[in-house]
């Protein structure tokens, strides 16, 4: 059974857990304790088959690209130094050190997309280098997690009252278990007012159930595995075909389409994006057009 990272607009204290084909939800806590030594087999197989092989996926943008203030910006000296950092200090030591980046000025984003996402990277390539112990590079993975929800449950959402709701759910294509990525994504979608929700390694059948549930405005699948084209655009179609809104807008993301960006038009996708800021603007833009049109031929 898939499961669903929901937190949308509003924040709080707890990530919240759901199951697509019943919508029961439970609440889960997040602290900064070392993962229980029976829960290791666990923790190894999630890095090893899910994590370590999404963190190439993970593009950050430099401060010209993105248009970010000089605060705003991360030394390229501090982001280089993290990742040891992340394999010899407690979760609790690191989030001690984000912190004191938010306090100087750098924003929640670019902690995600600018720090984290790159430090990840890098401990993916120390352990594909067999240059770092595979235990260690599944402890720092597992910090760099407790402070990305750490840090997006005690910062509010950029909401902005003066639009209608918006909502996407972000989930990986049905076989494609690579989520570390869409977790991120998320975060950025939900500090910007949307309501958001990653479905973590859904089988087709639940996928399509869940957007015939709820009136997404966007879904945004991710690909790192090869997919070919004809399924893409098949599987494209039936989520358009069931969807509970009938002008529903699909992106793509993720290696494979990064790596031939043609697929996205080919697939029939409404777009595709390299980044999680990107993916933002790039929603925005299409739901703005989209709504428009939807609110005139009613």
């Amino acid at each position: 059974m898939a499961s669903a990272y929901r937190t949308g607009t509003a924040r709080t204290s707890k990530a919240r857990v759901a199951s697509p084909a019943r919508g029961v939800t439970k609440d889960t806590g997040c602290t900064c304790s070392s993962p229980e030594p029976g829960r290791e087999l666990d923790l190894n197989k999630l890095v090893s088959s899910t994590i370590i092989p999404h963190l190439l996926l993970l593009q950050p943008e430099t401060p010209a690209q993105s248009g970010a203030p000089q605060d705003d910006v991360i030394d390229p000296h501090e982001v280089q130094q993290f990742p040891d950092l992340a394999l010899t200090l407690e979760a609790n030591e690191l989030l001690g050190l984000v912190e004191a980046f938010l306090a100087r000025g750098v924003s929640v984003e670019s902690i995600f997309i600018e720090l984290l996402a790159p430090t990840a990277r890098r401990l993916g390539e120390m352990w594909e280098e067999d240059t770092c112990d595979f235990v260690d590079v599944t402890m720092g993975l597992w910090r760099l997690q407790e402070i990305l929800r750490s840090v997006a449950q005690s910062s509010p959402a950029l909401i902005d009252n003066a639009l209608a709701p918006r909502s996407i759910l972000i989930s990986p294509m049905p076989g494609d278990q690579h989520s570390f990525g869409a977790l991120m994504v998320e975060e950025v979608f939900a500090r910007a007012g949307w309501a958001s929700e990653v479905l973590l390694e859904p089988k087709r059948r639940e996928l399509l159930a869940y957007v015939n549930e709820q009136a997404f405005d966007i879904v945004g699948l991710t690909l790192s595995n090869d997919c070919p084209s004809d399924t893409l655009s098949e599987f494209i179609t039936c989520l358009r075909s069931v969807s509970k809104n009938p002008n529903l807008i699909v992106l793509l993301g993720g290696r494979l389409v990064n790596s031939q960006p043609a697929i996205a038009t080919k697939a029939g996708a409404d777009g595709t994006a390299t980044d999680a800021r990107s993916a933002l603007h790039l929603a925005e833009q299409l739901l703005a057009t989209v709504r428009p049109l939807a609110t005139a031929s009613n």
